[in-house]
């Protein structure tokens, strides 16, 4: 990783390698708080599913015939 950070600096790409490690730790930063979101995002509609109540029986023939039909409307 210290050849990595030292090639971006001889290349140019960056002034110094502390440049290098604050715009690493930026987008590590950024990229835990994105997932952190997708997390609160998936409990919350999985609570929101459990309270919804008990589901009906499926009919996978008409759900596979619906999604077939969506795809070719989609398509024109």
């Amino acid at each position: 990783m210290a050849r990595l950070v030292h090639r971006a600096v001889k290349t140019g790409d960056y002034a110094s390698s502390s440049e290098v490690i604050r715009e690493a730790l930026r987008e590590w930063k950024a990229r835990r708080a994105a997932r952190n979101d997708v997390i609160v995002e998936v409990r919350r509609l999985w609570e929101e599913g459990l309270a919804s109540g008990r589901s009906a029986e499926l009919d996978m023939a008409a759900i596979k015939q619906r999604g077939r039909l969506r795809l070719q409307a989609s398509k024109k």
